[in-house]
């Protein structure tokens, strides 16, 4: 590297680099500025000979450069056999998973709980093996140990080991999620100003029921028992808890059970409560306003009285938003709400609520086209009615008329199949609301477009649950016993917080999905004399590594340089 002094040709001032030359593949000679000093007069003005100063800048990189670059000589046998269970590959991008993994202070926590537990295998140890295979290689409890020798941190405990500290996990998931919270909140920021909740529900291939696995609403449209699982998320899109219910639960009975937890373990202040249509219900309303809190929460309109019906038709009082892709209106109007009294009967109360309405083209398009795949599958499903059951009929079956499902095994039954035809009134009356969309909410001051602004956010929880189902794959799900399926789902929460926070850091440039991508096929493989040769680099990690201090960049490294930067990201 050398100080190169260019003077610029119409303004006479000398411009200052580093240049570094180098020949590339073909032997080609090339240079490349490796340093922006900027002009001379400028840099006068700060040292007493920019000169001398730089040219010994240059000499010390060059040093440093052919230290770091210092030829390695490594022997090795061409006719060298590998035993049968030689594997030497090994991730190393998980270690920004670690960094933040050890930025939740996890490790303490756990370690504090082992001396309770009275365990002789390392909470910690195995916890944090679970949570990274579940992000970057998910699979079975089984599996994964299998493969613990992808990671480079020491895994002395058994299969046998992993199964036990489930029940371990199980015991102190409310005090971990609390911790991770606290923790989350000193290292980044908690915004609940806004939080956001939502139910889904997760699979098990078993026939026989139990207690927390049963037969409800799938959302997968399958007749295996399900749980049900409520997530809250902040207004940031970081989750900040989540609770387990039987299969057969509605979701909206989850609601107020899961605002209680957050309510009482994680001491917030006024919330406003963002949630769809499936929360909005009179008892999670009046629980809401009870506690003093305000709630953002969509509204059927296909399911709404009429008077509320002729609201949104009437066209009168809309108006177009700055970019006129929708238009929208607003009133404050009394409601009567039905709730449930401490002793189980229903109570009407009145409430004043602000309802927002808005229309857009593009929700329009969608219901038409929705509508129209789910048409053509009602048009097949009269045709040949024994093609399909309750689960494969599902969107179709609606407009249908004369359909009649047996209860037992689903199936058409046979006397309804002469019957059956188009339900034509049904069509036209859906066909009046397409593209409309309402909201209800108790911010009676807010603007309609702040208001329609803090429901969208709902779609980071729903992208949650799709994050969880396709690339951490929790389900189908299957553990057995009660305290391993909940120990399960808290792996499978603190992997989704970890991998939330990742892409918090990165200000949301890249999906979780193409984070995760990135960082599993950041491997090395062994050579010989404890040097790994890396061999996958991409944007995407250059960006992880400047936004956590890390160098994914470098093609070799030996064993304890390695060995050091896991430590670092530890600290």
């Amino acid at each position: 590297m050398y100080l190169r002094k260019c003077p610029n040709k119409k303004t006479g001032r000398v411009q200052l680099d580093i240049v570094q030359a180098y020949r590339d593949k073909d032997g080609k000679s090339k240079h490349k500025s490796v340093l922006h000093i900027g002009y001379l007069d400028l840099a006068e003005k700060q040292y007493p000979d920019p000169i001398a100063h730089f040219t010994e800048v240059a000499r010390q990189m060059t040093a440093e450069y052919k230290e770091q670059t210092k030829p390695v000589h490594i022997e090795f046998y061409l006719k060298q056999a590998m035993e049968k269970s030689y594997d030497e590959c090994k991730n190393f991008g998980y270690a920004a998973l670690s960094k933040i993994y050890h930025e939740l202070d996890i490790k303490s926590f756990l370690g504090n709980r082992q001396r309770s537990v009275k365990t002789d295998f390392n909470l910690n140890s195995i916890f944090r093996l679970l949570v990274f295979s579940r992000l970057l290689y998910p699979a079975s409890k089984k599996h994964t140990y299998e493969n613990r020798n992808r990671f480079f941190e020491r895994s002395d405990f058994s299969l046998d080991d992993v199964y036990r500290s489930l029940g371990a996990f199980a015991k102190v998931k409310d005090g971990l999620i609390l911790h991770l919270h606290n923790r989350l909140k000193a290292a980044y920021g908690r915004d609940t100003s806004m939080v956001y909740y939502d139910v889904t529900n997760y699979y098990f291939e078993i026939d026989e029921q139990d207690r927390l696995r049963r037969k409800g609403v799938s959302k997968e449209h399958r007749p295996d028992p399900i749980v049900q699982m409520g997530l809250f998320m902040d207004a940031n899109g970081l989750p900040i808890t989540y609770g387990l219910y039987p299969g057969n639960m509605l979701d909206k009975q989850t609601f107020i059970p899961m605002m209680d937890r957050i309510q009482d373990n994680f001491q917030l202040k006024r919330v406003i409560y963002v949630a769809d249509k499936g929360m909005t219900c009179g008892d999670n309303i009046g629980q809401i306003l009870m506690d003093k809190n305000g709630y953002v929460f969509s509204y059927s309109i296909r399911g709404a009285n009429k008077e509320f019906k002729d609201f949104v038709l009437d066209q009168s009082g809309y108006k177009f938003n700055a970019d006129h892709s929708f238009k929208l209106k607003s009133r404050i109007y009394p409601r009567e709400i039905t709730v449930t009294t401490v002793t189980g009967q229903k109570r009407r109360i009145a409430i004043d609520e602000k309802q927002v309405v808005f229309y857009s083209e593009k929700f329009a398009e969608k219901a038409r086209r929705d509508r129209a795949a789910a048409l053509q599958k009602a048009e097949e499903l009269i045709k040949s009615p024994a093609k399909y059951n309750r689960a494969t009929a599902y969107g179709a079956a609606k407009y249908v008329k004369g359909i009649v499902f047996d209860p037992k095994t689903g199936e058409v039954l046979t006397k309804a199949k002469k019957s059956l035809s188009l339900d034509l009134d049904l069509l036209r009356e859906e066909e009046k609301y397409d593209g409309y969309y309402g909201l209800v909410t108790s911010e009676l001051d807010e603007l309609d477009q702040k208001v329609i602004d803090i429901y969208r956010g709902l779609w980071k929880i729903e992208e949650s649950f799709k994050v969880t189902k396709s690339e951490f794959e929790t389900r189908p799900v299957y553990l057995t016993r009660e305290e391993h399926i909940e120990a399960h789902f808290l792996i499978c929460f603190t992997a989704l917080l970890i991998a939330r926070i990742l892409e918090y850091v990165m200000k949301s440039k890249y999906s979780v999905g193409t984070l995760l991508d990135s960082l599993k096929k950041a491997n090395c493989f062994r050579l010989e004399q404890n040097y790994y040769v890396f061999n996958y680099y991409d944007q995407v990690l250059a960006d992880i590594g400047q936004a956590l201090g890390l160098d994914f960049s470098l093609k070799y490294r030996c064993l304890s340089d390695i060995k050091k930067i896991l430590g670092e990201v530890k600290k």
